[in-house]
């Protein structure tokens, strides 16, 4: 029986009350202070001031308290609008905030079905917004959005990750790279590369993220009314 099937022990008169989603906020707190490696099912034990124990009767291993945790902040991402593409667009950008307010989100996403309750009423709205696609095309487009939504937030925290740890912003690390970037460019052996450094505007995070989904609706929308 997975864990969102198995209840919870029975209500018992003891110091500190406790609930698997007590659980899941103390793991969330302190994920989102120090990462994942932050969280045990001792360490959250510790923060709920409870003996570690005492959770095992709602959660059996730290692979279910992760579940939990993800399934917690799929809760908060709900995609709304007219249309299959406003839909995906809004998935995309709730799914991208998501990951800014949790980073260790970004670790888990992709990497684990998501089959808890709250990640299925996720999917059920978006698969209902594409109504009147054919039903052997749902799963295809929304697996390619999701594929490029994963791919791009795990690289925007890898590099704000890459910030921290170096202690040098996006501007400092360019400024110490662009003179080795110039000479090599200079050489002349890397012509296609060296037109779009110069020449191409350069966008933000933000514009990147908008372009290239955009890129991958108009493929989508193009592919489906060719039918």
């Amino acid at each position: 029986m997975v864990v969102w099937e198995r209840p919870e022990p029975p209500d018992r008169p003891v110091p500190a009350p406790l609930s698997r989603e007590l659980i899941v906020r103390a793991a969330v707190r302190l994920a989102d202070a120090d990462g994942l490696v932050a969280v045990s099912l001792r360490k959250v034990a510790a923060e709920l001031d409870v003996g570690p124990m005492r959770l095992y009767g709602y959660i059996a291993t730290k692979e279910e308290l992760l579940d939990l945790m993800a399934d917690a902040v799929h809760g908060g991402i709900r995609p709304a609008g007219d249309g299959w593409r406003e839909v995906l667009l809004s998935l995309a950008e709730a799914t991208r905030q998501a990951v800014r307010r949790h980073e260790w989100f970004a670790d888990l996403i992709g990497g684990r079905p998501a089959l808890g309750p709250n990640a299925l009423a996720k999917g059920e709205a978006v698969v209902a917004a594409l109504d009147g696609v054919s039903v052997d095309d749902v799963m295809p487009v929304v697996s390619a959005v999701d594929a490029y939504v994963i791919g791009a937030v795990r690289r925007e925290t890898a590099e704000r990750r890459a910030e921290r740890s170096s202690g040098m912003d996006r501007e400092q690390w360019q400024r110490s790279y662009g003179p080795y970037l110039q000479r090599t460019l200079a050489t002349g052996r890397y012509p296609a590369l060296s037109t779009v450094i110069h020449d191409a505007v350069h966008l933000d995070a933000d514009e990147t993220f908008r372009l290239g989904l955009d890129f991958l609706l108009d493929g989508i929308e193009a592919r489906l009314a060719r039918g």
